[in-house]
């Protein structure tokens, strides 16, 4: 058996709170089959160790690195999350660059790949996460690794029209030629990818079968693999929290009433204040609903000293009191906003006392709230999804109610048919989205990938050869609880016979 070790920019140990799509994938993968886990600690240091400090639960060893204060703050705040994150949600207004940044975020890279080195064997398979970690690949590479590497974006990527913006567009394309397999989201950022291809300065590599490249000598796929849920899993959680005090205490005050909710970090890309502004429209032209709704918005704060999340935080705080003061009464405030995370488990059940969910970002690579959302109803008694066409999860749950996150007007229309639809709409609705949630689960996503990577199954689900994958890695007490490579084309990969 192989071992998989997983690369991220953070790492998430197992815990009862809410996790994003990230946390959640690397952690199934893991878990189930053991391996390594390396990211940053959270914390800085002038002299960052030599090699990574690592902690052992179940089947993972946990590896983590400290970074440079002196560089933290231009390689996240910045180029990560000023630089790379607008622009890869298409959100040209919010984008800044600095060479300085990019610099930085290189350098980080670099050390990522030192430090993952010294505890890499040659028969190991990497997977690396996300855009903080574009250029790994080309570092693990000088340093001579020669084994398997892949890459998933869990974000949108932008057509070329949008990528040129940024100065260094040309080395973030032929970075992600640097992989033996790089994975998406939805097919739209395959071709949105596949374009930048087509410009002379990233003429790197010729396109051959679609989606398959050949770049210096190696072949490279390119593929398509929504994340998932484990909708079982969600399901019972969600059916077990409605007895939980909070959920009790949530449903007794509503009096009745039917509960929209929404489920985000707070972010840009969630068209907050858009949905914010669609739910008064709403009470305004269906006056009827007054007293008789009540919106729920959940939005763990994120990235708090990112001037442009301080923004809209205060927007939100601002359009939540004046919505309130308008139409509140004395027993009945429409909308509650409120800035915490729940456990997984206590927000799973909130969304199953909910009629009617809010996925409506402007931009999202998949959205896994809308699968949870799916998963955690009653099918008995369904609530019904109202979701962007704009994030990920729409091209699979054709069950929702489309809407365009911009369109006040729309969104409104959608709640009301929501909140008035028959029992037998709902049951049909809910089956398909049910079904596609149950075809492409978290355990579907890494097993496809990995798969398409190796082109071989590595997967193992005893415990004991689970157990073997992790051996022989250095473990210290932590006080912090190249070579041409062909891979079979597979479900999740995408070539010119589809």
């Amino acid at each position: 058996m192989k071992r998989l070790v997983c690369v991220s920019n953070r790492i998430s140990l197992p815990r009862r709170s809410a996790a994003g799509g990230l946390a959640v994938g690397v952690l199934a993968a893991l878990q189930r089959i053991g391996g390594v886990w390396l990211g940053w600690s959270g914390e800085t240091s002038d002299e960052p160790r030599a090699e990574p400090e690592v902690t052992v639960r179940d089947n993972v060893r946990y590896a983590t690195i400290d970074l440079r204060s002196a560089e933290l703050d231009r390689y996240y705040n910045g180029f990560c999350n000023s630089t790379l994150w607008p622009l890869f949600h298409y959100a040209t207004g919010r984008f800044r660059y600095e060479y300085e940044d990019y610099e930085a975020y290189q350098a980080v890279n670099a050390q990522f790949a030192r430090q993952l080195a010294g505890l890499l064997r040659p028969d190991d398979v990497v997977w690396v996460h996300d855009y903080q970690l574009i250029p790994l690949a080309r570092y693990l590479r000088r340093l001579s690794f020669d084994g398997p590497i892949g890459f998933f974006l869990h974000i949108p990527f932008p057509p070329l029209q949008v990528l040129r913006v940024l100065p260094s567009h040309a080395e973030i394309v032929r970075d992600l030629c640097q992989y033996d397999l790089t994975g998406f989201q939805t097919e739209d950022d395959l071709h949105a990818f596949e374009s930048c291809l087509e410009l002379p300065a990233h003429a790197i590599a010729h396109v051959r079968n679609g989606s398959q490249l050949e770049v210096d000598g190696r072949t490279v796929r390119l593929g398509v693999y929504p994340i998932g849920v484990e909708a079982d899993e969600v399901a019972s959680e969600a059916t077990e929290a409605m007895g939980e005090e909070t959920v009790q205490r949530l449903i007794a005050s509503l009096l009745g009433r039917k509960l929209i909710i929404g489920v985000d970090r707070l972010d840009y890309t969630k068209g907050l204040t858009e949905r914010f502004g669609a739910f008064e429209h709403f009470l305004t032209t269906f006056p009827d609903n007054q007293g008789k709704v009540t919106f729920l918005q959940i939005a763990p704060l994120s990235r708090s000293d990112v001037l442009a999340y301080g923004e809209i935080r205060l927007a939100l705080e601002q359009v939540a009191g004046r919505l309130n003061g308008r139409f509140g009464e004395a027993d009945w405030t429409p909308v509650r906003y409120i800035n915490r995370n729940f456990s997984h488990a206590t927000l799973m059940g909130l969304l199953r006392a909910s009629q009617v969910a809010l996925v409506t970002p402007v931009r999202d690579g998949m959205n896994l709230v809308a699968k949870e959302f799916v998963a955690a109803q009653d099918p008995e008694d369904p609530g019904v999804l109202i979701l962007s066409p704009l994030a990920g999860a729409a091209r699979e749950l054709t069950g929702a109610l489309l809407v365009n996150p911009y369109d006040k007007r729309g969104i409104a229309l959608a709640l009301q048919t929501a909140l008035h639809m028959p029992l037998g709409e709902r049951r049909r609705r809910h089956e398909q989205m049910l079904g596609a949630v149950r075809r492409h689960d978290i355990h579907h996503w890494y097993r496809e990938f990995l798969r398409d990577l190796t082109g071989e199954r590595i997967l193992g689900d005893s415990a004991a050869a689970a157990t073997k994958s992790v051996d022989g890695l250095p473990q210290r007490e932590s006080g912090r609880s190249g070579g041409r490579r062909e891979v079979g084309a597979g479900r999740g990969v995408q070539d010119g016979s589809r």
